[in-house]
C-alpha cells in the first residue's frame, strides 16, 4: 500500500494544548495515548466497517516510522518536534501531525494538524458526517487531554 502523494492533502484543521511537562515525557505519552485510542473493540469495529488500511498495531511504543498503530502507519518521527501519522479507507485519505514546541520550562505545546481528502459522493458524505458533526474535533480534544494528563509530569 503506497503513501506517497506529490500534492498535500487539503487542510481541515488544528488542535493546540499546553502540556505541564518536558517534550521527553510528551514524546512517550503521545506514543502510549496513540497505541490506547484506536485499539478497543469500538475501534475494531469501526476500522472494519470503513476498511481502514492498517488495522494492526506494530512496532515499538515509543513512535517509529512504519510502525503502525489501527488507522494510521508513522511516517515521520522526529523524536521531541514531530509526528506524521498517515492513513487511508474507503472514503478519505488523511494525515495526522502532532508537532511539539517548547513553551517555557516544564512546559510543552502540542498542536495536531488534520488534512485529508475525501474522494467521490460517499466521501462527502463521510466528511459531513465525521467533521461536519463535529465528531472528529470531539476525537482531537479527548486525544489532546490524554496527552495533557502525562505519566511522569513534574
Amino acid at each position: 500500500m503506497a503513501y506517497v502523494r506529490t500534492v498535500p492533502l487539503p487542510y481541515v484543521d488544528t488542535h493546540t494544548t499546553v502540556v505541564p511537562a518536558g517534550a521527553d515525557v510528551v514524546w512517550r505519552t503521545i506514543g502510549e495515548v496513540m497505541r490506547r485510542s484506536f485499539a478497543g473493540r469500538a475501534g475494531a469495529g469501526y476500522a472494519r466497517l470503513v476498511g481502514v488500511a492498517d488495522r494492526t498495531t506494530s512496532g515499538p511504543h515509543t513512535p517509529a516510522v512504519g510502525s503502525t498503530v489501527r488507522g494510521f502507519r508513522v511516517t515521520t518521527a522526529d523524536p521531541l518536534r514531530e509526528l506524521v501519522l498517515t492513513g487511508r479507507h474507503r472514503f478519505s485519505a488523511y494525515t495526522l501531525t502532532l508537532r511539539l514546541a517548547p513553551e517555557g520550562p516544564g512546559r510543552t505545546r502540542v498542536s495536531a494538524e488534520t488534512r485529508a481528502v475525501f474522494p467521490g459522493p460517499a466521501g462527502k458524505l463521510y466528511r459531513l458526517l465525521v467533521i461536519g458533526s463535529g465528531a472528529h474535533a470531539a476525537v482531537m480534544r479527548r486525544m489532546l487531554t490524554s496527552i495533557s494528563a502525562p505519566k511522569g509530569a513534574r
